[in-house]
């Protein structure tokens, strides 16, 4: 184990032994006295760790230095309560060699790198078989370190038992690779380590490289299998600290080294190469450490809990346009993909070295002649370069490599790939600059399977070098719970998601996107602006414009003409705002359709948005993409290209209407005529348009069913597959604050609302229908939630239960969520312009039990008429937008009633609001910046695309 500075500051196991003995120098070791000296290995203990802590986090000593230091104050405590055992509390005056027991550090404690909560590993080796006194030591100690709050492993065998077990069991022999003499008989553990050498390892290093492989790769499928996680493992994520100590298992294993530096003597690894080793390990130790501190315990998970602080005390401070906790994840992701590129290393290495290995290892195979590929070599199924200088005597071939190898169904040889990421400086402006180099770049991301070689292209770090504005993005991580992936990796997801798009093999998820794809006039153009429109993040700004900037220049130099280039731009700027017109604002509005059409102006145009939209929000992450938004986004897409291709006017709305009860008639042909016309003459022109003729009959079913019983309210449910929710129609007497009693309801149900339309009949009956989901984004459809829902919609509505005060104690009770650690400023939007009849406000803000619930209740209390809502969550971020009338029915226009509107639902959605509003008790106005009554531009948030 390596030096450790001023070790008697931590633990001085002299004094630590003088202060037991002197307990029972006197009156001799007895259960009376026990409790004292569990007392005197205690503090030692305690100050030994308050000590390394404070070098820690006082000093900023190095974490390897403090997990060195750790293992350290172990080995001395160990020491010292064996010698006090074998001296006082099991004395004999002479011991025999069957009696000399070996204590030996294994697995991590092997190494002698200990994190502040982790478990210690132990083996006491034995010469023969278990004698008495040795067990009763063993025990004594064992039950010591468990007494003082350790947690201790450990395993009691002779050496012809530890050889078996190592043989046969893999996890034994690695926890054994790093076996590390403490105390007691030292030439008994050198006996161990010969026999382990010369029985375990001895002619087996293929086997056990194999079974590390196989071990970390499902390993790294248990965990997702993937570095960019929102809350990595830092232990056993891939990329962490276990993947670096397999790296060095199999190393020691096959070559017998102590330590890194070893392996560059052997030309395993470059000095180069070390120091990367070195830099991964001490910054994955890091923040290990800070976890276990933080935490009080052995916590392997970055949470976002923890995230923050532990990025704030690692020096990551916050910076214009960048914010710390992103550039400390952003670090701690680019440590990952060093890890990974380590593996790579050594794996070449030992393709070289040693060819009867695994699949991975694999010697080349008898297989059917394949054409020469000229300036490669194919070496079985892989391609690799034919020589070392390769890349330096035609630097093109750094693009080349991946271009064959993708279009020829051919893996990449490691060697290549390492001499690739050697060879980066050669990626240069004159390389970038090359129309041979640009025309390769192209057919790599529009040919077959282009994720999986834009990865490769990713990995080497080639990528990022050839377009220099994606390397500013790779490891780019987004502190919102919402996006799963860093921005590289959900770039080069969202092109393999149009690839296979292109292909036909998502046209049962996508149909409207896998039919219009063959439509589009540029491939190439479509493929560009899925790289390009996450291409600008973490710059600050709005990250929609700098992209559609950067790919104006970046068009022309890939072989785009200037037509496909502005459109790559157009798209770009605009990637957010079909999203955002479907997820947003109510389609069923004129207004709405209108301005979307002002802006995207062309049927091409149209159908490339369409397919980019869909491609972003599937490469989100899991769950994002769900029904509910594809249908809404079909709906727009149809709507917008009917009004592209004819229009509508004023006269062909009226007809609509007509048109629309026409075939309600039709569809109530049993109802008595007086009946059907009394029906027709209570709805709005807006009614008979926002609804199809099915749903329009089950209202007007629903609608007489109440009347003919009387009932002062009526619920139905009907679970929409086709738009994976859940859709519920609330008839009953209209009052104010119908809206937000019925939000509170569905909170208290866990019910999520994520649309809405409110309709009042001429009756003066409100017809309310509303689409929920449950927590993970499904048809809220289990009968028996179903039924408790409209339990407590009934018992709202009669007045049996208040949903403020249910909410405030469930606010007040509940456990900080995940969601806790985000901080969302509030934010009110304000627009006239939107829609011809109605004000619509937007509202931002961080999530939290009732929410719509809060917000309702204020635009009730401010004499606001809601016509529709539409509800979505980003993570921790709520974006609500509700189309509002005043008391006459009216658009609100005055300037003092706006401000006064703002400023209190500033106030209701304000992280410190407390109470939820209630329509009899206004909220305190709050005085703030004037409203912003433009239209949303969404430049600070998270976009609804993603």
């Amino acid at each position: 184990m390596g030096h450790v500075r001023k070790p008697r500051d931590i633990i001085d196991r002299k004094a630590v032994l003088a202060r037991v003995e002197e307990l029972v120098a006197w009156s001799g070791y007895s259960a009376k006295v026990q409790p004292q000296v569990l007392d005197a290995f205690k503090d030692a203990y305690r100050h030994g760790s308050d000590e390394v802590r404070r070098r820690f986090e006082d000093e900023a000593l190095p974490a390897m230095d403090v997990v060195k230091a750790n293992a350290y104050l172990i080995d001395q405590l160990v020491r010292t309560i064996h010698d006090f055992a074998i001296t006082r509390v099991f004395p004999v005056a002479n011991p025999t060699t069957a009696d000399e027991i070996a204590i030996v550090a294994t697995g991590g404690y092997g190494r002698g790198a200990l994190a502040p909560f982790s478990d210690i590993d132990l083996m006491f080796l034995l010469p023969y078989k278990l004698m008495p006194r040795g067990e009763q030591v063993i025990e004594y100690m064992l039950y010591m370190l468990w007494d003082m709050g350790l947690k201790v492993g450990h395993a009691t065998r002779s050496i012809d038992e530890a050889t078996r077990l190592a043989k046969t069991d893999m996890t034994i022999r690695t926890s054994l690779l790093e076996a590390r003499w403490i105390w007691g008989n030292q030439a008994l553990f050198e006996d161990f380590k010969k026999r382990f050498l010369k029985d375990v390892i001895a002619g087996s290093g293929p086997a056990f490289v194999e079974a590390k492989l196989v071990e970390r790769d499902a390993r790294h499928a248990r965990m997702g299998d993937t570095r960019y996680v929102l809350e990595p493992n830092i232990k056993e994520g891939k990329g962490g600290l276990r993947d670096l100590q397999t790296l060095f298992w199999i190393a020691k294993y096959l070559y017998r080294v102590a330590d890194v530096d070893e392996l560059v003597k052997l030309d395993v690894l470059t000095a180069e190469d070390a120091r990367t080793f070195a830099k991964a390990e001490n910054f994955l130790w890091t923040v290990r450490c800070h976890l276990h501190y933080l935490a009080g315990r052995p916590e392997e998970r970055l949470t976002f809990s923890v995230q923050k602080e532990i990025g704030e005390r690692m020096g990551y401070r916050d910076h214009a346009g960048s914010r710390g906790v992103e550039r400390f994840m952003k670090h701690y992701f680019l440590i990952a993909k060093d890890v990974g590129d380590l593996t790579r290393i050594l794996c070449a290495v030992l393709e070289e070295d040693h060819k009867k290995k695994r699949a991975r290892f694999r010697l080349p195979t008898l297989s059917f002649k394949r054409k020469p590929i000229e300036g490669f070599r194919v070496d079985g199924n892989r391609l690799t370069i034919e020589a070392d200088d390769a890349f330096e005597r035609a630097p093109v071939k750094l693009l080349r490599l991946f271009r064959e190898a993708q279009h020829n169904g051919l893996d990449i040889h490691p060697h290549a790939l390492r001499r690739a990421t050697q060879s980066l400086h050669l990626v240069d402006r004159k390389l970038r600059a090359d129309p041979e180099a640009n025309r390769l770049f192209m057919e790599i991301m529009t040919g077959p399977d282009p994720e999986k070689a834009l990865m490769w292209l990713n990995e080497a770090g080639v990528f990022g070098r050839f377009i220099p504005d994606f390397g500013r993005v790779v490891a780019q991580m987004q502190y919102d719970m919402y996006h799963v992936y860093t921005v590289d990796e959900h770039t080069i997801r969202a092109i393999g998601i149009l690839s296979r798009i292109e292909r036909g093999e998502l046209a049962q998820e996508h149909p409207v996107a896998s039919s219009v794809i063959g439509e589009v006039q540029s491939r190439q153009a479509l493929y560009l602006a899925v790289l390009l429109h996450d291409i600008a993040k973490g710059r600050g700004g709005d990250h929609s414009e700098i992209g559609a900037k950067i790919a104006l220049e970046l068009g022309p130099r890939l072989g785009l003409n200037e037509w496909e280039t502005e459109t790559v731009s157009w798209l770009v700027l605009h990637h957010l705002l079909m999203s955002r017109t479907a997820f947003k604002r109510d389609i069923d509005d004129p207004n709405t359709v209108a301005d979307f059409i002002a802006i995207v102006q062309s049927p091409e145009r149209l159908r490339l948005l369409l397919v980019l939209t869909t491609v972003d929000i599937r490469a989100v992450g899991p769950h994002v993409w769900n029904a509910w938004k594809a249908g809404l986004l079909r709906e727009l897409y149809w709507r917008a290209l009917e009004a592209m291709t004819g229009g509508e006017t004023a006269e062909r709305r009226s007809r609509r209407v007509e048109e629309a009860k026409a075939r309600l008639k039709e569809r109530l042909a049993a109802w008595p005529a007086a009946e059907v016309d009394r029906h027709l003459t209570r709805g709005t022109p807006a009614y008979w348009l926002a609804f199809a003729t099915e749903a329009l009959a089950r209202h007007a079913e629903l609608v007489r069913a109440a009347e003919r019983a009387s009932e002062p309210l009526r619920v139905e449910t009907r679970v929409d597959s086709d738009h994976g929710a859940t859709e519920m129609v609330i008839y009953t007497a209209d009052h104010p604050g119908l809206f937000a009693a019925i939000a509170g309801a569905m909170a208290l149900a866990g019910a999520s609302v994520v649309d809405a339309k409110i309709v009042t009949l001429a009756n003066g009956m409100a017809l309310d229908t509303f689409w929920i989901q449950d927590a993970q984004g499904g048809a809220f459809d289990s009968p028996d939630r179903l039924k408790r829902l409209v339990r407590r919609i009934e018992d709202t509505l009669s007045g049996k239960i208040s949903t403020r005060r249910e909410l405030d104690i469930i606010r007040t009770k509940s456990l900080p969520s995940r969601v806790s650690a985000f901080h969302v400023p509030p934010r009110v939007l304000i627009d006239n312009r939107a829609s011809a009849s109605n004000t619509v406000i937007e509202i931002n803000g961080h999530d939290r039990p009732g929410f719509l619930r809060d917000v309702t209740s204020t635009l009730t209390a401010l004499g606001l008429q809601i016509s529709s809502a539409h509800i979505s969550t980003y993570g921790a971020r709520v974006v609500d937008v509700f189309y509002v009338r005043d008391v006459f029915g009216l658009k609100v226009e005055q300037e003092g009633k706006l401000k006064t509107i703002y400023e209190r639902l500033l106030a209701t959605i304000a992280p410190d609001s407390g109470k939820a509003a209630d329509t009899d008790k206004e909220p305190a106005a709050k005085k703030t910046r004037k409203p912003r009554r433009a239209r949303a531009a969404d430049s600070d948030g998270i976009e609804a695309a993603e």
